[in-house]
């Protein structure tokens, strides 16, 4: 086998597209409804998106409730996106289980 390295750089990361992406996702999902603050599952605000300069700034909450507590998540690169999708089915599945 020879030592060649593939020197292919991933292409650069994108954040209105990769925010567009995310809302694209959010409402495949059905559950979610979009309002002005940010992403509501039935009457609760679960998520929040933001574009912070060349990131993407996503609060996801821990559970449903009107005043909920917060996990921070920065998007830097499509990998970064794509965890975070799944982070958010995991947890709308979790929700779902728990009613």
């Amino acid at each position: 086998m020879s030592d060649d390295s593939w020197d292919i750089a991933p292409p650069p990361f994108n954040a209105d597209s990769a925010l567009q992406t995310l809302k694209r996702f959010a409402r495949d999902q059905r559950v979610l409804t979009e309002r002005s603050e940010g992403w509501l599952l039935g009457a609760d605000l679960v998520m929040k998106m933001a574009i912070d300069g060349a990131t993407v700034k996503v609060q996801l909450a821990k559970r449903p409730a009107r005043t909920p507590e917060w996990d921070t998540f920065t998007l830097k690169a499509a990998t970064d996106s794509r965890k975070l999708q799944d982070e958010i089915k995991r947890r709308l599945t979790r929700w779902k289980d728990d009613e």
